[in-house]
């Protein structure tokens, strides 16, 4: 695909994302359990609350002015994190941690710094000592309470794969900031724990989640969108820590990649996209999270991680997700919010919106393709 065509289908998507508006919050209030398991949860709708659709959507729009080497998204970041200033900041917890990423890596960009500073200083440092954790120290995968903003889900001594996305990431880039050396090694901590209890070593892929009060994977599900947080997260990572990450840990992270790249190949459908179950082709093919696996392949084709035999995969899958971008610039077929769930059909129930990660995976997914 050309360089043209795809800078029009990414200039698309970002208009889309910075303007996807808010959402009525109050009807979160008196929403129906069934429709909450189903994703329908109005603050993870647009773009403006402090969650983690809005912070992956934040970290796709840095990404691609960093591959722009410029500052042209700098306005639309000085307002968004000063809005969420003076509204107030929800409750801390893994998915609120999310927005820090973007905001960590733009520091000497806004103002005012030494208040933005110590509040990324300070949700760093409550990751390590307040977070609840669980056994063996895991960062347990706290939410926002639907409903009260103020509140929080606990989810007791549970690790899910979105927490390497929403919270190590930045925990990492924190300690480099920050010269931390310890929240880097708390980060690398943090994978280690989540693959020791989420990958299936028969599949090479990864479950969404694992809880030590009931000592099992909950459903035994392999998620795309789970999946590819690991995809395209531990290849972020790794780009990032070249410099100081022991060897011996670097290649077992490499080596699990390229055990979960080889498992999710033969899993990609004739469209290009995977379904939102993995190994089962009767579920929807879902977007976000195949654009995520394609932009996870494309880096590790270019760090070496991967050779060109990948490329054709993740050029497919590109393709696809170009397929699913509409004229006014929504990335379509995106999976709403996911919760744990016991049964493929939960997975397969999820709805289906306009997303500000979908409108954010796209991204990466096409400025990854550039030539």
């Amino acid at each position: 695909m050309t360089n043209e065509k795809l800078l029009h289908k990414i200039g698309l998507i970002v208009d889309k994302l910075m303007n996807l508006g808010g959402s009525d919050y109050e009807k979160d209030k008196t929403v129906l359990h069934a429709d909450t398991k189903k994703g329908i949860v109005q603050r993870d709708f647009g773009i403006e609350e402090w969650d983690w659709p809005q912070g992956v959507g934040l970290y796709g729009l840095y990404k691609l002015q960093k591959f722009y080497s410029d500052q042209r998204y700098k306005d639309f970041f000085q307002n968004w994190y000063s809005r969420n200033l003076d509204v107030g900041l929800p409750s801390k917890n893994i998915n609120t941690t999310a927005p820090y990423l973007a905001l960590v890596l733009l520091l000497d960009q806004l103002e005012p710094s030494s208040q933005l500073e110590q509040l990324c200083r300070e949700h760093a440092d409550w990751l390590i000592h307040e977070l609840p954790k669980t056994k063996e120290g895991g960062f347990q995968h706290t939410v926002t309470a639907i409903g009260n903003r103020d509140g929080i889900h606990l989810h007791n001594g549970q690790l899910w794969i979105d927490t390497l996305f929403m919270a190590v990431l930045f925990l990492n880039q924190a300690g480099r900031k920050f010269q931390r050396p310890d929240w880097e090694q708390e980060a690398v901590h943090q994978i280690l724990i989540h693959i020791k209890y989420l990958y299936d070593k028969q599949t090479g892929l990864f479950f969404h989640g694992w809880s030590f009060e009931r000592n099992d994977n909950f459903g035994s599900i392999f998620w795309c969108r789970g999946n590819s947080w690991f995809t395209y997260g531990l290849v972020d990572y790794l780009e990032t820590c070249q410099d100081t990450i022991h060897p011996g840990v670097r290649q077992f992270l490499v080596d699990t990649y390229k055990a979960q790249i080889h498992a999710l190949v033969p899993l990609q459908a004739a469209s290009g996209l995977w379904h939102t179950v993995l190994q089962d082709p009767t579920s929807y093919e879902e977007v976000s999270g195949s654009a995520a696996i394609a932009a996870g392949i494309l880096k590790g084709i270019k760090s070496g991680i991967l050779d060109s035999s990948y490329q054709a995969v993740a050029d497919k899958a590109v393709e696809a997700v170009c397929h699913n971008i509409s004229e006014d610039g929504t990335v379509l077929n995106v999976s709403a919010g996911t919760g744990m769930g016991m049964d493929q059909e939960h997975y397969r129930n999820i709805t289906i919106m306009p997303m500000a990660y979908g409108q954010s995976l796209a991204l990466i997914a096409l400025y990854e393709a550039l030539q």
